[in-house]
């Protein structure tokens, strides 16, 4: 079973928006249903989500910031 949304949008997320689904032949609630769903499969998929709680840390906030923390790392190491 589906649902409606309502959306309001501005206009400079509205145009893109257009513009990829003419692109694609798609509408752009078409495109906009698609790339919502994609957003939120992905984040259902977290591959660190896994870990949660295994851990012992002092970071209180891990679990939710987990992306922010390992791509700080990351660029960390790419600096050096």
């Amino acid at each position: 079973m589906g649902h409606a949304l309502l959306l309001e949008l501005p206009e400079e997320i509205y145009q893109p928006l257009v513009k990829t689904a003419q692109q694609s032949g798609d509408t752009p609630e078409q495109v906009a249903t698609d790339w919502l769903v994609a957003m939120v499969r992905q984040s259902w998929q977290d591959p660190v989500d896994k870990f949660i709680g295994i851990f012992q840390s002092d970071i209180s906030d891990w679990a939710d910031q987990h992306d922010l923390y390992l791509g700080q790392n990351l660029l960390q190491e790419m600096q050096e």
